[in-house]
């Protein structure tokens, strides 16, 4: 696979340059290290930092705003940031309120921002870290603490933003958290993999005509390879599955994401939104709000996912919040 870069050493360096002076009216980088970047004015409120590895864009970094995340720390190539690093940018948001961090449910993201939480316990700053695990095909519904986290971090990004924004407590935070993750369920198809930029390695291998249902992020495996076959194939037996993890909430209101996992084209992303409205619907669900696009990716992935989020009065307000940022608006 044919990659624009300068040094293979250099790829994640290069990358936050770039990005940061392409947003410099609104972000900076650390005084401490260029893995931190931080929004030039912060407000006096509960701070949120988000992070993870490099060569997911524009997740994580793409998402650090108004009524978002206020910085974002960020990782080598598929590689959790450093606890060093975590502390740094918890410190440029802490105002005495406290910060809430959120992450994908990965082993080192995991280990590495636990170890950043008790480095700011030890100067004194509250910090409660919040994990996103979405991916319904890595675990059952009983081993959900074992979930991957995938597109669905994008939600608990603009919720938990805007809950920070207009004044919520540390506590409330952390409540309005809990009701995310158990009203949040994503699944992905990959048609072809990512290739690591430094190594030029695959995520993963797939026969002619073949997709890898249920993948993760970095092409992680998921529940078996099918044949490709149709969107509306494709589709139906996807929201089958998120609405058999939904079965059983009162809620029927929703808002959904078709999410892009790097090359597939938005002729395809729009003709598979349709599809899977059309399949919520029927199902008797209300799709009140669909994002489609390129909102987590695995480099030049081949293949989408698809999450959903039921929304009660309180994440639906959350929700529909402004929100700036260099990669995502969501208008008043």
């Amino acid at each position: 696979m044919k990659k624009i870069i300068n040094s293979p050493d250099k790829i994640v360096e290069d990358m936050l340059q770039g990005f940061v002076k392409a947003n410099k009216r609104i972000l900076r980088f650390s005084r401490h290290t260029t893995k931190v970047i931080v929004k030039k004015e912060i407000e006096d409120k509960v701070g949120v930092v988000i992070g993870g590895g490099s060569g997911h864009e524009p997740l994580f970094m793409g998402y650090v705003g108004e009524g978002l995340a206020d910085a974002v720390v960020v990782g080598n190539i598929f590689a959790a940031p450093t606890p060093n690093a975590i502390l740094t940018a918890i410190k440029e948001v802490d105002r005495g309120k406290g910060v809430i961090c959120i992450f994908g449910n990965y082993s080192g993201d995991v280990l590495n921002f636990e170890m950043g939480k008790d480095l700011a316990a030890m100067e004194g700053i509250d910090v409660t870290n919040i994990v996103v695990k979405d991916d319904v095909a890595s675990a059952s519904k009983n081993e959900k603490k074992s979930r991957r986290g995938i597109a669905g971090d994008l939600y608990m990004i603009k919720i938990l933003g805007a809950a920070s924004q207009i004044g919520k407590s540390i506590e409330e935070c952390f409540d309005i958290a809990k009701q995310v993750d158990r009203s949040l369920v994503s699944i992905g198809v990959g048609l072809s993999p990512g290739t690591n930029p430094v190594n030029g390695e695959p995520g993963f291998y797939l026969e002619d005509g073949e997709m890898e249902f249920g993948l993760g992020i970095h092409g992680e495996s998921g529940i078996e390879q099918r044949p490709i076959t149709t969107s509306n194939e494709i589709s139906k037996t996807l929201v089958e599955l998120l609405i058999s993890e939904m079965r059983g909430s009162m809620a029927k209101e929703i808002a959904i994401c078709v999410n892009g996992l790097g090359s597939t084209t938005l002729m395809e992303l729009y003709i598979i939104a349709n599809d899977v409205q059309e399949e919520f619907d029927v199902s008797g669900y209300n799709v009140s709000d669909i994002l489609v696009g390129n909102f987590c990716t695995t480099q030049e992935m081949g293949g989408f996912s698809i999450s959903a989020i039921l929304l009660n009065e309180e994440l639906k307000t959350l929700f529909n919040m402004k929100a700036i940022s260099s990669h995502f608006y969501k208008g008043v």
